[in-house]
């Protein structure tokens, strides 16, 4: 994507379902979970590169004996430094200790980070909160081994300000706002009710409180406790926890906004947010990786039991189409096939856009994650020019000679890699983007790659704000001379800010905004902005299930095309010499290529949960009284 975009993060949570020591015979290594946790990170730092944490519980650890262990990072690095940090611990410990290398019990004792119970978490710093306090996993700490919470989470919740107030209503006194931190003292609170009620339940059964300890470890029921928590959550969520003395759970939001995906066997339990990472780091197959159902949990007892158990009603299914666009890994089967078909989709409008003039046209790419979309496009213009060639021969006949036949089947796609992304100066620059000079070098070009007057035409996940392609493609691709450039974005118009954990949170940073809000300047229709406004300022009182979103009909005198226009002027140079051209996807064809995950409400407006409609015109109102702030 050429717009930088702060989004998501990526949940891992490994079960190691046998002994310790049946790893190092198998093995080689009693931190087989480690290892593995390392490559389930790795395999997601496409999710989030900011700041990555570790967490791992020890079971049946004696009294006095450390049993959790959580290690975080902001460096640039996260994930290796983490994993750098825990190898050094485990290095001098064996350097100290040579006793300890081949006695997986003293091991298991004094050397930390060595766990059953795994939890890893990668993230984006959005809304410029990066600091180590805002890394996950949280932990929420007590004498109680029961009543220890390890949390992480890939979420965002758009009630935060309700499940606060909730929280002060019960009596506590959260130390901040956040939601992570709401969500955890939420479900802590509840565990801790709960364990309070299974120690006097066996307290009355005549045992002592050593002994009430692993009964209540064995009756505590985490799905009851997830569903007293989870009963006013709205949001997009895949949330995982882990309890002291060895529980662990995965809660997946109803709507299935979130992505959360988990495989077992007779040694292993694990939940990833990407199917490719546990394929791939597991060695398994494709229908092997399940994925947890919205509403769901997947919860691992102490004792190794895994079960799936319903927490909450699920809705509708609107799982996130961006995952799909942009954001999970391509190497997903169904993914890879997704965006390829999204290119396919596209070819119909291009045809038309460069009048089908396919000789004089190159076809490219913004790299790198919009190649697969790339690939689609070209085999839509092959099949194309196939069943043109396929007409003339049949048209001509016997009578065709080789050099007509030759001059027919010449005739094929112009591909080439027009632009070549500088990732490191990307890097650098995204510290300050306002260094325009250096904003205009974030990409190069292949010269030689287009002919003077060629049309040109190239395809971008989605553009949402359209600062890379004004201030660095357009000017560039400019320099080669060619008569038209198309820009192909295989996303629809990003027209609403998302509230279930990307960072598009106001209106006026998105380019379709901004294109409707010129059209409506220069169509002197101004007062229907006023009127949204008030329309969405008398409802800023009312609870979010009676909220109507006002602001489709900021969009609603223009057609996708006009817009489109629109945002092409927008951000063209004032200097560029080529036409230039800005094409979308449609949101019929998002579903056809994406039926699985409908979740469109960064195109449509169609938020999932009741809380989206709130945020969509708090950010109107926001926009409107010139408040440079979020909207939730």
């Amino acid at each position: 994507m050429s717009d930088a975009i702060k989004h998501e993060c990526g949940v891992s949570l490994i079960r190691l379902l046998k002994p310790l020591e049946y790893y190092k015979e198998k093995y080689g290594t009693a931190f087989y979970g480690v290892n593995k946790m390392y490559l389930m990170m790795e395999k997601q730092h496409n999710r989030g590169q900011d700041g990555a944490g570790f967490a791992s519980i020890k079971l049946d650890m004696e009294v006095g004996e450390r049993y959790m262990s959580r290690v975080r990072s902001i460096d640039k690095q996260p994930i290796q430094d983490i994993f750098s940090q825990i190898n050094d611990r485990i290095n001098t410990s064996f350097k100290e200790h040579p006793e300890y290398a081949d006695d997986v019990a003293k091991q298991k004792r004094h050397i930390p980070y060595i766990g059953e119970v795994l939890l890893g978490h990668v993230r984006y710093g959005t809304f410029g909160k990066n600091s180590i306090e805002n890394v996950h996993p949280f932990l929420r700490q007590n004498n109680w081994m029961h009543r220890n919470l390890i949390v992480a989470g890939n979420f965002n919740m758009t009630n935060v300000n309700e499940l606060f107030d909730n929280l002060i209503q019960i009596g506590q006194h959260p130390k901040e706002k956040a939601d992570t931190v709401t969500v955890m003292e939420k479900i802590g609170h509840f565990l801790d009710d709960a364990v309070a009620k299974l120690y006097k339940e066996v307290k009355k059964e005549g045992y002592n409180k050593r002994e009430a300890s692993p009964l209540i470890a064995e009756r505590l029921n985490v799905a009851k406790i997830l569903k007293r928590a989870g009963k006013n959550f709205d949001g997009g969520f895949t949330m995982a926890g882990l309890l002291g003395h060895g529980d662990s759970f995965v809660l997946r939001d109803p709507a299935g906004i979130r992505p959360a995906y988990y495989y077992m066997d007779d040694e292993i339990a694990v939940v990833a947010s990407e199917r490719p990472a546990i394929q791939t780091v597991f060695n398994v197959d494709f229908d092997d990786v399940k994925e947890l159902d919205p509403g769901h949990a997947i919860i691992i007892k102490k004792n190794g039991t895994v079960k799936i158990k319903k927490i909450i009603e699920p809705t509708e299914r609107k799982a996130c189409s961006f995952e799909r666009i942009y954001f999970s890994r391509g190497s997903d089967k169904e993914i890879y096939q997704e965006r390829k078909e999204l290119g396919k989709l596209l070819f119909p409008l291009i045809l038309k856009s460069i009048d089908e003039d396919i000789r004089n046209t190159v076809f490219s790419y913004i790299p790198n994650t919009a190649e697969t979309s790339f690939f689609g496009m070209v085999i839509a213009a092959q099949n194309y020019l196939n069943k043109k060639k396929e007409e003339q021969i049949l048209s001509i006949g016997r009578r065709i000679t080789a050099e007509e036949l030759h001059s027919i089947l010449e005739v094929r796609p112009r591909i080439e890699k027009v632009a070549i992304k500088d990732a490191k100066l990307r890097t650098f620059i995204t510290q300050d983007s306002s260094r325009d000079d250096l904003v205009a070098h974030v990409y190069d070009i292949s010269y030689g790659s287009v002919k003077k007057g060629d049309n040109l035409v190239i395809i971008d996940d989605s553009i949402v704000r359209g600062t890379t392609l004004k201030k660095s493609i357009l000017g560039i691709l400019d320099r080669l001379s060619p008569k038209k450039i198309v820009v192909v974005s295989s996303a629809p118009q990003i027209r609403y800010p998302d509230c279930y954990g990307i960072d598009m949170a106001k209106l006026e940073d998105f380019i379709a905004f901004r294109a409707a809000l010129t059209l409506h300047e220069e169509q002197n229709t101004m007062h229907l902005v006023e009127e949204i406004y008030q329309k969405c300022l008398k409802q800023v009182h009312n609870k979010d299930t009676d909220v109507i979103n006002y602001v489709k009909e900021f969009y609603a005198p223009f057609t996708d095309d006009e817009i489109s226009d629109k945002i092409g002027e927008l951000l063209s140079p004032t200097d560029i010499k080529a036409e230039v051209q800005i094409i979308y996807q449609t949101i019929d064809n998002l579903h056809q290529a994406c039926p699985k995950n409908l979740g469109d409400w960064y195109f449509t407006g169609d938020y999932p949960t009741p809380g989206g409609n709130r945020v969509v015109n708090r950010a109107f109102i926001n926009f409107y009284e010139g408040k440079n702030e979020r909207a939730y």
